[in-house]
């Protein structure tokens, strides 16, 4: 059958679609969502009717839902604000409204054209990261943004979160959704950690030596002769020797204004062109004068077709009191920037990466009883695990596996162990980059950190000041320092002790923190307290008076 709406044709005979003659690349799974509303236009199609038809043997959460249907709406032409062509009835379902100017027999292949043997389709790769799992609504987020970039409004998003929650994997598989989208340039720098002054526009000359090396890059490096320069120079081996020469004549005495003056420009003239993607990443690290670049880019109001990327981890930003963090406010106060916050992964999304990690697995029970449907059990576990980190929840898995503990026995993937046994080890990658960010921390820091850990996950600043001999306010304030940089530890308001002292009350972040801390504590060291205690909040630091009531004592 063959559709036509608009400037699009879409042929289910040919499984393609078209817009002004042109192929548009749409994936299978897309592809059916638009085939089942075209077929249906004539009401609402409810969610669990599109899921049950088209996913029958799979669970879809509703932000796998939302993802397809964005993608469905963009090989139309449509958008989830627009919405001309696909129209959402919140709370029900999705209703195709738009015009159907032709509908027919699909037209028959030319006769010139050969027959072409068609292979079965290669069963899906096996992910090595998370990929688009879970982050399907900050995904939506981005291609609207760079949608957006398109209209020649330039954006500048911010992508933040601790380590280990997947920034990279996110903007990775963003790009991969869009380098088939769109004709556009991406360049990708990366800050790196100096112990001294970085070199200045560091991330941003990678980029844009990796450009202009890149196929079709000799443009790029014309351009920048023409009207940057005081970039081009710093990139000598882009230049003959008598080029180079020449332009190092024509920079003398080169302001730090100029040069941001001339990329403003540069980047401006070659998006008018070609659309640009410029990711920097880690900018918790990056030189002052990057910084610089970035509000100038974010500031200007001359069209262009740029979408800046960066990613930085809140708390290192805290930390080193960056100035990033100043300029990231000022850029938002004005709605010149925007920020993309990445929270932990749901139960739902971790279910989901085991079902495409682990295809067709089943969860096998120590005592050989009957299998049970997997991944139900063990997603569960693996989130009360990792409370839903994604670096944490690949870790973990992947060192399963390597222990041999989830293996593939007559081609189906089972759990050879009970959860207890999951649980009472952690992958030695995870727990050297905990001890590196621990080792971090001030002296005076981790010494609080060591001794809240005796009382497990959760701690009172009162009981810690008691275990170290110190006074209640200062332990507090360290303590609430470093919740502040959203490190290690997460404020749990004020505990009242029965002799009237006031604390604040922490918990660690996550529990593997605390198992990090409480291991590196030497056997004298460590106090266990009885079970009362510590769901008291106690947590081993209490001894008795002579009248026979706990108080805070001084166990370590």
């Amino acid at each position: 059958m063959l559709y036509v709406f608009g400037d699009y044709t879409l042929d289910t005979q040919r499984c393609e679609v078209q817009c002004a003659g042109q192929p548009v690349h749409v994936r299978a799974k897309v592809f059916q969502v638009l085939v089942y509303l075209l077929t249906h236009r004539d009401r609402v199609v409810p969610k669990q009717e599109l899921c049950d038809q088209l996913w029958p043997t799979q669970f879809i959460s509703d932000a796998t839902l939302d993802s397809c249907m964005a993608e469905a709406r963009r090989a139309v032409g449509d958008s989830g604000r627009a919405q001309r062509v696909i129209h959402t009835r919140h709370g029900y379902g999705y209703r195709f409204v738009g015009i159907v100017q032709a509908e027919g027999v699909s037209l028959p292949e030319p006769e010139t054209t050969l027959p072409v043997e068609r292979a079965p389709m290669p069963p899906p790769e096996v992910p090595k990261t998370l990929g688009a799992v879970g982050r399907e609504v900050e995904l939506e987020h981005l291609h609207r943004w760079f949608d957006q970039a398109l209209t020649g409004a330039r954006q500048v998003v911010f992508v933040t979160g601790e380590a280990g929650l997947g920034k990279t994997t996110v903007v990775e598989a963003f790009l991969a959704q869009v380098r088939d989208r769109e004709a556009l340039r991406i360049g990708r720098g990366q800050c790196i950690e100096h112990y001294g002054v970085g070199e200045a526009y560091l991330p941003v000359l990678e980029s844009l030596g990796r450009l202009c090396q890149a196929a079709g890059g000799e443009g790029l490096t014309a351009l920048l002769a023409r009207r940057a320069p005081t970039w081009l120079v710093q990139m000598p081996w882009l230049l003959s020797p008598e080029d180079l020469q020449t332009l190092q004549r024509q920079v003398v005495g080169a302001t730090r204004e100029r040069m941001l003056r001339e990329m403003a420009e540069a980047l401006e003239a070659l998006t008018a062109s070609q659309p640009l993607i410029l990711v920097l990443e880690d900018l918790h690290w990056s030189d002052y004068s990057t910084l610089d670049l970035i509000a100038m880019l974010a500031r200007r109001q001359e069209p262009a077709r740029l979408l800046l990327l960066g990613t930085y981890r809140p708390a290192e930003v805290a930390r080193r009191d960056h100035p990033l963090h100043a300029v990231q406010q000022e850029l938002h106060v004005h709605g010149w920037c925007t920020e993309l916050p990445l929270t932990f992964l749901t139960a739902t999304a971790i279910a989901e990466y085991l079902e495409a990690r682990f295809p067709g697995v089943q969860l096998a029970r120590l005592r050989r009883r009957r299998a049970e449907p997997f991944p139900t059990e063990l997603a569960r576990f693996v989130h009360q695990r990792t409370e839903g980190n994604p670096l944490f929840m690949v870790n973990m898995v992947e060192y399963w596996v390597t222990q041999g503990w989830l293996a593939e026995v007559e081609g189906r993937w089972t759990l050879r162990v009970g959860l207890p046994e999951l649980q009472a080890d952690m992958p030695a990658s995870l727990r050297q980059m905990l001890e590196t960010q621990l080792d971090r921390l001030r002296p005076e820091e981790r010494r609080v950190l060591e001794v809240g850990s005796v009382s497990g996950a959760a701690f009172s600043a009162a009981a810690v000041a008691a275990g170290l001999e110190d006074d209640v306010m200062q332990i507090d304030e360290r303590c609430a320092a470093v919740e502040r940089r959203s490190q290690w530890l997460r404020s749990c308001g004020e505990q009242v002790w029965p002799d009237g002292t006031v604390a604040g009350g922490y918990s660690f972040v996550h529990a593997l923190y605390q198992e990090v801390v409480y291991s590196r504590l030497t056997v004298a060291r460590k106090v266990v307290p009885p079970p009362e205690d510590r769901d008291a909040g106690g947590g081993g630091l209490w001894t008795t008076d002579g009248r026979g009531r706990r108080r805070a004592g001084h166990a370590l």
